[in-house]
């Protein structure tokens, strides 16, 4: 089971690795195939994609994708990149000084709900776009 589950990940070539000798995704990718080998009812994942390069955080994503549709497995990610959430996510909920702000499918997310999820006036939405670690342009298009 532990092999199959690692190869649904392209890892099972590494299976007998030791964890520490892995790249960031690769340990990132175990650890995901580790939480479904416990056959969970919901997988939580706590900024699965922090730390990794994007190439990296584009295959876990696909990989928590993956379990989603083909396992039927509700995912739930926390995510702070708007951009990820809108690509990956079927559902979004946007919370702002401890309540929920927005709920519902990345289609629907406006600059408006952005500025809200984000406490930001629309002056420093339109300069936070210039920022490279945030995307916020798309959003500045549906407004």
């Amino acid at each position: 089971m532990a092999i199959r589950t690692l190869d649904r990940f392209d890892l099972a070539d590494a299976a007998l690795q030791r964890a520490d000798t892995l790249s960031g995704g690769q340990q990132q990718r175990v650890a995901i195939a580790r939480a479904l080998l416990q056959e969970p009812r919901i997988l939580l994942a706590d900024e699965p994609i922090a730390s990794l390069d994007p190439r990296n955080g584009r295959v876990v994503m696909e990989a928590l994708h993956r379990i989603n549709r083909e396992d039927g497995l509700t995912v739930v990610c926390n995510l702070h990149t708007l951009d990820t959430a809108r690509q990956y996510c079927d559902r979004i909920v946007g919370m702002a000084k401890g309540r929920v702000v927005f709920d519902g499918p990345p289609a629907a997310l406006t600059a408006a709900a952005v500025r809200e999820i984000y406490g930001m006036t629309e002056d420093e939405l339109e300069r936070a776009e210039n920022v490279p670690s945030t995307s916020l342009d798309p959003f500045l298009a549906t407004a």
